[in-house]
């Protein structure tokens, strides 16, 4: 088992996820840290914590790689990067800034060897602040995660949720190295972990392990952390301005498109590709709609008789979004 970590400029908080993760009940064969060119010294720093833990435990077998990369990456990148260059069969994500809690690999590991077939697993997390303190909601609270959705996943229908949004924060998830096999190269289009989420529903049996395994820092240096849709937050979306969002859920839907046949094989399902087409489709109108608000209701009432948005979105929620937001 490996643990893939990416850094980037992650001084103030990667002393306490390097040592959570050494504390792990099971600890990890490998660790593989890849730095997206760090100005603050954190492969340094990195470097020490290891010195540091490997003085402390001699014995230990734990072997860690860290890789400085001379020009950054991109998250998407670097993960790329870091994940290709694990040896182990199982490989879980990791940032910089959270906290493992000790049992994390033990917990979801076990869930890989009761179940061969399973490729993604992921969790729920706590949402700590800077400091660590609990911010009193789990990851999949604030992300507007119901029970109806996790019943799809436990069901073996993941796929019809996340042709919807995605669900699966790549701080929480464990993969099979066949997965990253067969999901690599990753499309630039695509974040990193929803990529990998989409693969694994398109190919292969994911699920949740719905328990708080991590604690999730949130602060002003994420590079990606959490959206809040509580009201306040959905008053924002439909304030902030469609044009990039909706070029970069065409473009996703575009590279999904074109991979599905490789990824898919000769026998791939006439009803998954359709699924895929019918993304395809929808996102192309979203991303053609006319700048002038009057002249967008006709075709989004036209798309909503399709029944597209509630199958590739929110719903309701989208189409307030499509002809409300600015351009």
């Amino acid at each position: 088992m490996s643990v893939a970590m990416c850094t980037f400029n992650g001084a103030a908080y990667v002393t306490e996820q390097l040592r959570s993760i050494f504390g792990q009940t099971r600890p990890p064969a490998q660790i593989v840290v890849s730095d997206d060119a760090s100005t603050d010294g954190t492969p340094e720093l990195v470097e020490s914590v290891v010195t540091e833990w490997r003085a402390r435990n001699p014995l230990s077998a734990i072997e860690v790689r860290v890789i400085r990369n001379a020009s950054g990456l991109g998250v998407t990148g670097n993960f790329e990067q870091a994940l290709g260059a694990c040896s182990g069969d199982i490989l879980a994500l990791s940032d910089q800034d959270d906290i493992w809690h000790p049992r994390r690999l033990e917990l979801m590991t076990a869930e890989f060897t009761r179940r061969p077939e399973l490729v993604l697993l992921h969790t729920d997390a706590r949402l700590v602040d800077g400091d660590g303190h609990p911010l009193g909601m789990t990851l999949l609270q604030t992300l507007g995660v119901a029970d109806v959705a996790k019943a799809l996943e436990h069901d073996g229908r993941a796929l019809e949720l996340l042709v919807q949004r995605n669900i699966v924060t790549g701080a929480t998830m464990m993969v099979r190295r066949e997965l990253l096999e067969g999901a690599r190269p990753f499309p630039a289009a695509w974040v990193h972990d929803e990529w990998l989420a989409m693969v694994a529903a398109l190919t292969g049996t994911m699920d949740l392990l719905d328990e708080q395994l991590v604690d999730y820092r949130q602060h002003d240096a994420n590079q990606i952390g959490v959206t809040n849709l509580d009201t306040a937050g959905r008053l924002g979306r439909l304030r902030a301005p469609r044009t990039e969002r909706n070029r970069r859920l065409l473009a996703r839907a575009r590279a999904l498109a074109e991979r599905a046949p490789s990824l898919l094989g000769p026998t791939a399902e006439p009803s998954v590709l359709y699924l895929l087409e019918g993304k395809l489709a929808h996102e192309v109108v979203r991303s053609s709609l006319p700048a002038a608000y009057a002249a967008r209701i006709l075709p989004v009432v036209r798309e909503w008789r399709t029944g597209r948005y509630a199958r590739f979105g929110r719903g309701a929620q989208d189409v307030l979004r499509d002809l409300v937001q600015p351009v």
